[in-house]
C-alpha cells in the first residue's frame, strides 16, 4: 500500500511522560539558575521532519532535511516514527516518543490523524515534508511572525553541556536537550522500500527535559553522557511552550557542535 498521505489515528502523551520515556538513567539534571541576559543571536526556525523507513514517499523528503540543515539560521531535525512498522519493515531509528510527539502536535491543531512525511515549523504550522514550495512559504510566514525571539546558547564545558536561555516576559515552557546523530544511511531490506537506502541527516535520538523555563533568563546543565548514552554525536537545544501538556510554540533553539 503506497503511503505518504496515509494517516495514522490519534494517540498522545504529555510532555512529562515523554521526558520520562526518554530520560537517560543516571544523568542528573540541574535546576535552572538565573543567568545574565543573552546577546547571542537566536536561530530563526526549527523544522521537525516526521518520517519513516517504511513510508514509500518519505525518501523524497530526506534531501529536503539535508538542504535545510545547511541553511544558516535553521535547525532541521529528523524524527523517525513507528506507526508504519507493521508494513514489513521495522524502522531502525524510530522511537515511540517521536510518534507521540507528532500526535500531540496534531491534537493541538484539532487534527484527528497524522501523516508522513510531515514538517512542523517552530512548533506550529505544518506542511507535507517533500513540498519545498509549501515549506518555504511556511518558513517565510514564521519569519514574519517573529521567528524564534528568545536567544539560546549551548556549549560543552568539562564533560557537561551548559545552556543559557534568554528572557521574554511573555514566554514560558520547557527546555529540551535533543541528542542528534548527524548522518546515517540505512539499507531497507523489506517492505515497500525494499532495496532502497534512506539517507538521514540530523536524526533525533531522544528527548531529555532539562527543566522549566519561566520566561526569565536562566542556565541549565547536564552531563554530556546524555548524548553519548543515546548513541548520538552532537545535540540541539529547544525551548518550547507546553500548553495543556502538549508541545507548543518554540521560543528559541541552539545547535550543538557540528550542526
Amino acid at each position: 500500500m503506497t503511503q505518504g498521505f496515509l494517516a495514522h489515528g490519534r494517540a498522545g502523551l504529555s510532555l512529562a511522560v515523554l521526558a520520562a520515556l526518554c530520560a537517560v538513567p543516571g544523568v542528573a539534571v540541574a535546576e535552572p539558575v538565573r543567568a545574565e541576559p543573552l546577546r547571542a543571536e537566536p536561530l530563526r526556525a526549527v523544522v521537525e521532519m516526521f518520517t519513516s523507513q517504511g513510508c514509500a514517499v518519505c525518501r523524497s523528503a530526506d534531501p529536503v532535511v539535508g538542504e535545510l540543515a545547511r541553511r544558516p539560521g535553521v535547525l532541521a531535525l529528523t524524527f523517525p516514527v513507528t506507526y508504519w512498522d507493521y508494513l514489513g519493515w521495522r524502522d531502525t531509528l524510530a522511537q515511540r516518543p517521536f510518534t507521540e510527539r507528532q500526535h500531540a502536535y496534531g491534537s493541538s491543531r484539532g487534527a484527528r490523524q497524522v501523516y508522513t512525511p510531515q514538517a512542523v515549523v517552530n512548533g506550529g504550522a505544518s506542511v507535507v515534508g517533500s513540498d519545498r514550495a509549501g515549506l518555504e512559504r511556511v518558513l517565510g510566514e514564521a519569519a514574519m511572525q517573529g521567528g524564534l525571539p528568545v536567544p539560546v546558547r549551548g556549549e560543552e564545558r568539562g564533560g557537561r553541556i551548559v545552556v543559557d536561555v534568554g528572557g521574554d516576559a511573555g514566554g514560558k515552557g520547557e527546555v529540551w536537550l535533543v541528542p542528534v546523530l548527524r548522518s546515517r544511511a540505512v539499507t531497507i531490506e523489506h517492505g515497500e522500500n525494499k532495496g532502497r537506502v534512506a539517507t538521514y541527516v540530523n536524526v533525533a535520538r531522544g528527548l531529555q527535559r532539562l527543566g522549566t523555563w519561566t520566561g526569565q533568563a536562566a542556565r541549565y546543565e547536564i552531563s554530556r553522557k546524555a548524548v553519548e548514552g543515546a548513541e548520538a554525536d552532537t545535540w540541539a537545544i529547544v525551548v518550547q511552550g507546553a500548553p495543556n501538556g502538549r508541545p507548543g510554540r518554540i521560543w528559541g533553539a541552539a545547535k550543538g557542535p557540528g550542526l
